[in-house]
């Protein structure tokens, strides 16, 4: 996937799942995956693995997220409290900072 529409998403930011059976769940970005195009968003996608018992840790069924494509995601405006596209606002230092399209907020802080 292209990087420049990995750039709406990192790690730690509130995202809104658009499409799928998810749809309308909030969480949040645990882990984002650039060269696939997607994100591990906590509690959203969740799928259940057959896991066989090692020395560390008990076996059995373990539920865990997947993975999910960053186009199916939207970054959560702080203000709007919903999925909003967003924009690159230029500061005077020269610094890019993300910002909502509804309201103006700098998703960056």
């Amino acid at each position: 996937m292209e990087k420049r529409a990995m750039d709406r998403i990192k790690k730690g930011d509130t995202v809104e799942v658009l499409t799928g059976k998810n749809r309308g769940k909030q969480g949040q970005v645990l882990r984002v995956l650039n060269k696939k195009g997607r994100v591990l968003v906590e509690r959203v996608n969740m799928i259940k693995r057959h896991q066989k018992p090692t020395q560390t840790s008990q076996g059995g069924i373990v539920e865990k997220e997947a993975s999910i494509n960053a186009s199916n995601l939207a970054p959560v405006c702080g203000k709007c409290k919903k999925g909003v596209r967003i924009g690159v606002k230029l500061h005077d230092d020269g610094t890019k900072v993300r910002v909502c399209k509804k309201c103006g907020e700098e998703l960056d802080k």
